[in-house]
């Protein structure tokens, strides 16, 4: 019997001989958006269910990135930005890799748009469905505008499958923020897929990093902010018990994303 070669142009599925279908593009993946940052403490051991070991250990730090994006490929989706548009809320927590230094791991993220799942998943970054809604600052001098300046107020929630899981308050102090959370050390991410044929095995884990090729603004302005955590039945994160407002920023940040290595 002869193999037939099926020629595709499909990153992703759908496979289809000319790719036009494919729910993601190959990178680059170009970024744009606006986040809000908050950072907390908890406590470190409350941590270890969520963290593969080979990561390494929760240290007892970590971040609540509440972000409103646009991304891009070759442009296109911006001329069309139901493709390139999307909320989501990111969690990571600071790790003591097994060498000693210091990374990122994102242990549950949550977004609105199914390219960005996917994109998510290919790099690793856990992302299921969810609703955020954050406070956009306009520059503009106006009261519904949340300018930035002293005193402003922005709030941001996320609601998974109908529960309302995270909320936050904060407040522009009028003073330069700090980057916090996955801008302040590469976040490694683990990828692994289950496969049907034997299904009773688990996925062998990979660790991957992000190939970022350019990383435009980032300049931070710092807010006071409050945090709540809710608890959910379907949803690991409130192991991670009280967490303990450290700091918070907000500010826009561009990035690429060119592809992944080793970890």
């Amino acid at each position: 019997m002869h193999s037939h070669h099926w020629p595709h142009q499909s990153f992703t599925a759908p496979f289809t001989t000319t790719g036009r279908s494919a729910l993601v593009r190959p990178p680059p993946w170009h970024y744009a958006g606006w986040l809000l940052n908050v950072a907390f403490r908890f406590d470190a051991l409350a941590a270890m269910p969520l963290v593969p070991d080979a990561v390494g250990r929760p240290v007892g730090t970590g971040c609540v990135h509440f972000a409103d994006w646009q991304a891009c490929t070759d442009g296109h989706e911006l001329l069309d930005p139901v493709l390139s548009q999307y909320r989501e809320t990111i969690v990571v927590l600071e790790i003591e890799r097994p060498d000693g230094s210091l990374c990122m791991y994102c242990p549950a993220i949550w977004v609105d748009q199914d390219i960005s799942m996917v994109r998510g998943l290919l790099q690793g970054w856990p992302k299921k469905m969810g609703s955020t809604w954050l406070t956009r600052s306009l520059p503009l001098d106006h009261p519904a505008a949340a300018l930035l300046r002293r005193g402003s107020k922005l709030g941001a929630s996320l609601a998974v499958k109908d529960r309302r899981l995270f909320e936050a308050h904060a407040e522009f102090t009028g003073q330069p923020g700090r980057p916090l959370g996955f801008l302040t050390h590469a976040t490694i991410g683990a990828v692994g897929w289950a496969d049907l044929r034997q299904p009773e095995q688990f996925p062998e884990l990979a660790l991957v990093k992000p190939d970022i090729v350019e990383r435009t603004g980032g300049y931070w302005h710092e807010v006071s902010a409050s945090l709540r955590m809710a608890s959910h039945p379907g949803e690991d994160i409130g192991l991670l018990g009280d967490l303990v407002v450290e700091d918070a920023s907000a500010g826009w940040l561009g990035l690429t994303v060119a592809g992944a290595r080793d970890a």
